[in-house]
């Protein structure tokens, strides 16, 4: 248990939104605030070591991604999210719908026939 929470520490120290779009920026009255989706794992084990008798070895690790999720926009007492948009994402989504509706058209033409 030791060595799972030596390997976790460091994940939540790294996988934050602060740590990876920044702190919050202010300027003229208005505060931005950046929020991330972070999604990660990790793991970990011991066993006997190869070779050796009472020797025991121990690994582990873990990984991570964040994506912006958009910012907090706060204006004295009013506050808005303004969600981001992942253009990466939405290009995908259209190509797999053309995808699709060319699939389900090319069966249909092919099944009138």
């Amino acid at each position: 248990m030791a060595l799972m929470k030596e390997i976790m520490e460091p994940w939540r120290d790294t996988y934050t939104a602060r740590r990876v779009f920044g702190d919050p920026i202010e300027k003229d009255g208005i505060t931005v605030i950046p929020a991330a989706m972070v999604a990660g794992g990790g793991g970990g084990g011991t066993g006997p070591a190869e070779g050796a008798d009472d020797t025991e070895s121990a690994g582990g690790g873990f990984g991570g991604m964040a994506r912006p999720a958009g910012v907090y926009v706060l204006r004295g007492d009013d506050v808005q999210w303004q969600p981001a948009i992942d253009v990466t994402l939405l290009g995908m989504a259209v190509i797999a719908l053309a995808a699709l509706t060319m699939l389900v058209m090319g069966r249909a033409l092919r099944h009138r026939r």
